[in-house]
């Protein structure tokens, strides 16, 4: 990609993009694929939602650039990644979950079995009772005692 451009924060934290001379104000750093591809493809969204830049290989940027685009999707994502399953309060629900995740411990309530979405073989998405949505990006890749914990409600 040789595209210049300029991603950074105003004093008030609002994103903006300098793009070929032009300054948007109030972008949104979109990924592509948010699930299957988290490292590949993001987007540079307009305020009213028109893309501005297509970035296919933000990893190859420079790092300021890379830094700039990182920092613009952590203000936007929150998808916590369960890596580990230590209880469930009861195997009917609404139950009481306590998971381990790339954010450290959490608790949270399930509500229903169909707030557990299966994307592929192996990724899921648990939702709970707020709307927070946890992936498990491997299942397979969990402890033994978190599958079986997970095997009750699929």
């Amino acid at each position: 990609m040789n595209t210049v451009f300029d991603l950074s924060q105003d004093r008030l934290g609002v994103w903006q993009l300098r793009l070929d001379g032009e300054l948007h104000s109030g972008v949104t750093v979109v990924r592509a694929f948010p699930i299957g591809a988290p490292h590949e493809a993001v987007s540079v969204l307009s305020a009213e939602g028109h893309e501005l830049l297509w970035i296919e290989a933000p990893l190859s940027l420079p790092e300021g650039q890379q830094q700039a685009v990182n920092n613009a999707l952590q203000a936007r994502e929150f998808m916590p990644e369960i890596q580990r399953v230590d209880g469930v309060s009861s195997f009917t629900t609404p139950s009481i979950w306590s998971v381990q995740t790339n954010r450290g411990f959490t608790q949270f309530v399930l509500r229903g079995e169909e707030d557990i979405r299966r994307l592929s073989g192996q990724t899921l998405i648990v939702a709970d009772e707020h709307g927070v949505q946890f992936l498990i990006r491997n299942l397979p890749a969990l402890d033994r005692h978190s599958r079986k914990l997970l095997d009750r409600f699929l």
